[in-house]
């Protein structure tokens, strides 16, 4: 099962307090948008749309400070 841009972004956009418009390369802990809590919402939701495993060590700004990155890491952890 793959996580589309669109599924991503809309639930980005659905649970995200963005001030600016949000797009793939829009930068999401580092600019505060997204918190702790927000970030463990967000892991549950990739896991469950994309059917993979996350594990804490793959949690990292690289994988994860823009929808970009996190479609990036969910296509290579199920391929």
């Amino acid at each position: 099962m793959a996580l589309t841009d669109r599924q991503l972004m809309t639930y980005l956009k659905d649970t995200l307090n963005f001030k600016e418009e949000l797009d793939l390369e829009s930068e999401l802990f580092s600019t505060g948008a997204l918190d702790s809590v927000s970030m463990l919402n967000l892991i549950a939701f990739v896991e469950e749309t994309a059917g993979v495993e996350i594990r804490a060590e793959d949690v990292t700004l690289d994988n994860f400070d823009t929808a970009a990155r996190i479609l990036r890491f969910a296509e290579q952890s199920i391929g």
